[in-house]
């Protein structure tokens, strides 16, 4: 018997992610009618914007029809629509909740959602049962071969079956599926940075040691064949820490067609593989993308930039900007491992050298740890999660969008900066002179630079993270032993 009249809602289950959904049936003396999936208002009641892609349905004409346990490489929304089914759930993904199980009835008005790897297996309990399932990846004999199966007679999982096994309808291979002790756990997807050898893409490394990391050399994204060769299905996150950063290289013409290449091209690549394949794209932008008349940028704030780096920049913005799951992570200044003007003072101090400084542009400092936290944070990985399991949760990421993430505190000019690093360095800051910028670049080839590079970090702080001030950081830089350097200011860093 059809229940009608109830109110579309999700309810929770004990394995994470499976959730049960009662929805809307209206019936009258012709028989009954219902919104079996309806995505604004699934969407609005908790159901994962999963992007269905297929529609199977499974018919069923005896009692006692029993199929699984499998675990699919894909997510999964099933519901009835005739008749009526048991179904069992048992968790097969890697993690705490590995083995649990939960148990309903599902009939025209009770449906679920089974996440990637959570084995579901179904027993009819009246004749003529048919129950269609929406998946969001196409099946083929590759995919099959990706599940994860379990016995249904397992002692541990101990499912209480309705009909006995032993009066039940089985498959041969689904009576041979092996007991948990003996199934290997599906492993979650993982997370991809691309651009592993600059500054931000070496932090991430160590903050994601289980992540895949891709340099240059080891993917080109230009090759249409070396990109289709990539299982982009084992990945949910790319990071994209790759970027030409060459300012005024980039106003040559061989340095342009390098820039938009990098910056543009190859970031349109990752966008429409990110959107093919329903992944989170995160990608690093710049301050760059403004001309510096505005003092303090804000998320909001229209695309000016001034050269042909920061046009490049705000072009990959507005791609990125069409992935459905994406967070552009707007930075300036940045500083970690490798060439950069904090490690450039500290070499000049020790070696003697009273620079001129630029005392004219003004912004703060953005140190990789923290950018990389703020990232960790804004997917919703935790610390103790990324050494092993680098997958983002869902429910504990903030929302898709642009966030500002560079360090808090005072702003500062480069000089300001410069003076600092002397001073912590055991040196006089009076050794560092302020010039102005059009003095510093006077007979040489460089781009426009913007005066005003300080980000609004008030978006970041709403979702509750805060990174450390910039003094802090600049502090711990140098006593980590992270400088001095004798390797010159990057071009876009440089003074």
């Amino acid at each position: 018997m059809v229940a009608f009249g109830k109110q579309l809602a999700g309810t929770s289950t004990s394995i994470p992610g499976l959730v049960v959904y009662d929805l809307p049936v209206h019936g009258d003396n012709r028989g009954w009618f219902k919104e079996n999936w309806q995505r604004t208002k699934m969407i609005a009641a908790g159901l994962p914007d999963f992007g269905p892609v297929q529609n199977n349905i499974s018919f069923n004409d005896a009692v006692g029809t029993t199929r699984g346990i499998h675990a699919e490489p894909w997510d999964k929304y099933v519901s009835v629509a005739t008749g009526r089914i048991f179904g069992a759930w048992v968790d097969l993904r890697e993690g705490p909740t590995f083995g649990a199980v939960f148990t309903a009835e599902l009939d025209p008005s009770r449906a679920i959602f089974v996440p990637r790897g959570v084995g579901n297996s179904y027993q009819t309990l009246e004749p003529d049962t048919a129950y269609a399932y929406l998946v969001n990846d196409h099946w083929s004999a590759d995919a099959q071969a990706q599940y994860t199966f379990l016995n249904l007679a397992d002692e541990t999982a101990a499912i209480a079956w309705p009909i006995p096994l032993d009066e039940a309808e089985l498959s041969d291979k689904d009576r041979a599926h092996p007991r948990l002790a003996d199934v290997t756990p599906m492993p979650p997807r993982r997370t991809l940075i691309v651009g592993a050898g600059g500054q931000l893409g070496l932090a991430l490394q160590r903050a994601l040691p289980a992540a895949d990391a891709l340099g240059r050399a080891d993917l080109d994204l230009s090759d249409a064949d070396a990109v289709a060769a990539v299982d982009w299905k084992r990945y949910d996150t790319i990071i994209n820490a790759a970027a030409y950063t060459k300012v005024d290289a980039a106003e040559s013409p061989e340095g342009r067609a390098e820039a938009w290449a990098t910056n543009v091209t190859a970031t349109a690549t990752l966008a429409r593989i990110a959107t093919e394949h329903r992944l989170t794209l995160v990608h690093v932008s710049s301050d760059y993308v403004f001309d510096g008349t505005v003092e303090v940028h804000d998320e909001a704030e229209p695309f000016t930039p001034l050269g042909v780096y920061g046009q490049t920049k705000a072009a990959a913005d507005a791609i990125v900007t069409t992935v459905p799951k994406h967070y552009i992570i707007r930075t300036s200044w940045v500083i970690g491992d490798g060439a950069n003007f904090v490690r450039t003072m500290a070499s000049l101090a020790e070696r003697g050298v009273d620079p001129s400084v630029v005392d004219d542009q003004y912004g703060r400092l953005s140190f990789t740890d923290d950018i990389v936290a703020g990232i960790l944070h804004l997917l919703g990985i935790r610390r103790a999660q990324a050494t092993d399991n680098p997958s983002p949760s869902s429910s504990t990421g903030a929302p898709h969008g642009t966030y500002n993430l560079s360090n808090e505190g005072p702003v500062q000019s480069w000089a300001d900066i410069a003076r600092e690093v002397y001073v912590l360095t055991g040196h006089a800051g009076d050794r560092v002179t302020g010039v102005t910028t059009e003095k510093y670049f006077a007979g040489k080839v460089a781009a426009p630079r913007p005066a005003h590079s300080t980000l609004s970090l008030e978006k970041l702080a709403a979702t509750g993270f805060r990174p450390r001030p910039a003094a802090d950081a600049l502090r711990s830089y140098l006593d980590t032993g992270s400088a001095p350097d004798t390797g010159s200011a990057p071009d876009k860093d440089s003074a």
